[in-house]
């Protein structure tokens, strides 16, 4: 298949180092990389082998049931969902439970997708704002082993860029089984001397669900306008969001076993949410000072209510345990980066500065989404100031190295509905990073990266006194929590149609504390450590023909001694993914892609394990000059596996008081089918 080639600068943070060409004996000059998505040749310019670009046409040919299938796309990471379409997904990398996001940063260009001190978990990344075709690039780091990301990143990062334009217009409708609907308006055009692309979607989708519609109404709208300005390039989006859905939560096994449910049953068909996001950023990039300057603003209004139900009738018996979580918020930020290419070495210092003003966070008892009785009610300020320092020194064309230190600075202030759980609290974090890489040959390279990291706690954990449930006294979390990682690698560039990566690392967290957004109260959680190997193989036949295989193995292990066990839960041991793609424009394609996840502890002690899971998702295609047409076809092996599993205990009418311990889960969706009809114009 035909694949555009695209520029990627290769200047930190936004992407990858420059590779580095020598000119005589005694210098060494850095130059830019064109790549082409998955393609491109990173040997002599990466500094770690677990980080990678994706291009527009792949992102494009492959089958996606949600936005956040996205995330796929970086090696040995799951993108699953335990709740309705319009939640945020919960993601699944190197060995953690990431949530919603919370050891794994995610940007949009330079706009911050993880919510801290969020009303529903810490880090909650959701990326139903986000219209697919826009993205003009994935790029993925894994690893805390980069200094221009701070908070979240132990587990790695990925950035979504932008288009500032597209070839053609596009229009596009999309039809698919239960109830499925969607549409999207997309063009670009010159402006003012700059160019102005829009894109606007729209989405129905009512889900397989026995007992309940998702009835998922969901709405976008991208303005970007973009223009050569004072010698260098500037942005700036409008991007506006709005969704309200009901959730198809996580069901009890033995409500399916007995004949209660189907698998596609609801225990409390009232649960369900909506949520809107509004944002303004503009960025420029160009020569200043004699390097090169990065400069990006953005603010955010953000708002989403979910209404949940995990525990159906196990505190209340009467009313049920359904409970709605609140967030109003507004969020503003900038990142402002100077970069300097001084013979072999590469400098860029660095400032990050975010402010969340989140006017209400909040967890309120309710049934059928009427409100009983307020648990949490509090208004939070959280700012924090990130600066680095990176230095990237070329000894040799065969020998590079690099060198990061950071520190970052917080202020949490809590505002609580209960006086005791008020107040204010600082914390800083200095973090280092080191990594060297050595080429021994044209095709090869070796890699040895180490790095500290950590992720924010909720502000409201930071200072909490009183467990707002019990009214008893409560310990707090430490606001910043460590990280440090390691890891051996080797990229290997075989030639233009073969290449291949394969990476052995470690991380390790410290104890802690998690504030747990479902309770309202903190949770304890133990120190741990994740060793792990990665490999992936991919193959370029031709233009027409590509395939790939990805291999991902986490042994994670609590490190201090327990009788309840040293097993972490939710720590996926294997992930596997594999894809093949043939065809090219104006002609027939064809793709595929599986994914399997294996078998999963739910519980310290090993006793309780999820169920192994393979997903296979096709997509068969016609395209002629301005027209195409193809057919996506979902789980196509009807595969009654699960998306995410849990082990609690639960109360449903007629059971004892104290409740069943039980494994509660979210069903794959069935074999589903999806027609897109796209006029280029």
């Amino acid at each position: 298949m035909h694949r555009s080639l695209f520029a990627l600068s290769l200047c930190l943070p936004l992407s990858l180092p420059a590779i580095a060409a020598e000119t005589d004996d005694d210098a060494t000059t850095l130059d830019t990389l064109t790549v082409s998505g998955r393609r491109a040749n990173l040997v002599g310019a990466a500094i770690s082998a677990s980080e990678g670009v994706v291009g527009p046409d792949e992102i494009d040919e492959r089958p996606r049931l949600r936005p956040g299938d996205l995330l796929e796309f970086v090696p040995g990471l799951v993108a699953t969902q335990h709740s309705g379409s319009g939640k945020a997904n919960q993601y699944f990398l190197r060995g953690f439970n990431l949530d919603h996001g919370t050891d794994f940063a995610s940007f949009v260009d330079d706009m911050p997708a993880n919510l801290r001190s969020h009303g529903h978990g810490q880090g909650y990344t959701d990326l139903n704002f986000l219209i697919p075709e826009t993205v003009q690039e994935l790029s993925y780091r894994k690893g805390p082993y980069h200094a221009d990301v701070g908070d979240f990143s132990s587990a790695g990062s990925a950035r979504f860029g932008l288009a500032d334009r597209v070839p053609r217009g596009v229009a596009q409708l999309e039809l698919g089984r239960y109830g499925h609907q969607r549409a999207l308006l997309m063009d670009s055009a010159s402006a003012a001397g700059g160019d102005l692309l829009y894109a606007v979607e729209l989405q129905r989708y009512d889900g397989p669900w026995t007992d309940l519609d998702e009835d998922v109404r969901k709405r976008n709208l991208l303005l970007r306008y973009s223009a050569d300005v004072g010698g260098g390039r500037a942005h700036l989006n409008v991007m506006a969001y709005r969704n309200r859905w009901n959730s198809p939560d996580q069901i009890p096994q033995r409500a399916v076993v007995s004949g209660l449910i189907s698998r596609y049953g609801q225990i409390d068909p009232s649960d369900g949410g909506d949520s809107s996001r509004y944002s303004l950023s503009g960025g420029w990039h160009g020569p200043a000072w004699g390097g090169e300057l990065e400069a990006s603003a953005y603010a955010i209004a953000y708002r989403m209510s979910l209404w949940s139900n995990f525990t159906y009738f196990l505190d209340d018996p009467v009313n049920g345990d359904q409970f709605r979580q609140l967030d109003d918020r507004r969020l503003y930020g900038f990142d402002l980066a100077q970069q300097w290419q001084p013979g072999r070495s590469r400098w860029r210092i660095g400032a990050q500065g975010r402010y969340d003003d989140i006017d209400r966070v909040g967890l309120f008892r309710t049934r059928q989404r009427r409100t009983l009785s307020s648990v949490r009610d509090d208004r939070v300020d959280e700012r924090s100031l990130g600066l680095y320092a990176l230095h990237e020194f070329h000894f040799s064309p065969d020998l590079r190295s690099y060198l990061g230190l950071r520190h970052d600075r917080y202020r949490f202030e809590v505002d609580s509905d209960l006086t005791a759980n008020s107040g204010v609290r600082s914390a800083g974090r200095s973090s280092v990073k080191a990594s060297l890489a050595y080429r021994p040959g044209d095709a090869v390279d070796l890699y040895a990266s180490y790095g500290t990291g950590f992720h924010s706690n909720d502000a409201r954990g930071a200072v909490l006194r009183i467990d707002p449930v019990s009214g008893e006294p409560a310990d707090r979390v430490d606001p910043l929590v460590g990280s440090r990682g390691a890891e051996l690698g080797a990229r290997l560039h075989l030639s233009d149609r073969l290449q291949s990566t394969v990476a052995l690392w470690t991380l390790r967290l410290d104890s802690e504390l998690l504030f747990v957004g479902d309770a309202g109260n903190t949770e304890a959680s133990r120190p741990s450590r994740r060793d792990g190997i990665e490999a992936g193989l991919y193959w370029f036949g031709s233009e027409r023909v590509s395939a790939e295989l990805e291999l991902a193995y986490t042994h994670a292990r609590f490190r201090d001694r327990d009788p309840a066990g040293r097993e972490v839960p939710g720590a996926v041991p294997w992930v596997i993914g594999a894809g093949v793609s043939v065809g090219g424009e104006r002609d027939w394609q064809f793709s595929a892609h599986l994914r399997h996840f294996g078998a999963t502890p739910l519980i310290e002690d090993g006793s309780v394990e999820s169920r192994a899971a393979t997903l296979l998702n096709l997509r068969l295609g016609r395209q002629w000059q301005r027209w195409s047409l193809h057919l996506d076809l979902f789980n196509a092996l009807g595969s009654k596996g699960r998306d995410i599993e849990y082990y609690f205990a639960s109360r449903l009418p007629g059971e004892p008081d104290a409740g069943v311990d039980d494994i509660h889960y979210h069903a794959f969706e069935p074999r589903s089918p999806r027609l897109t009809l796209r006029y280029r114009y």
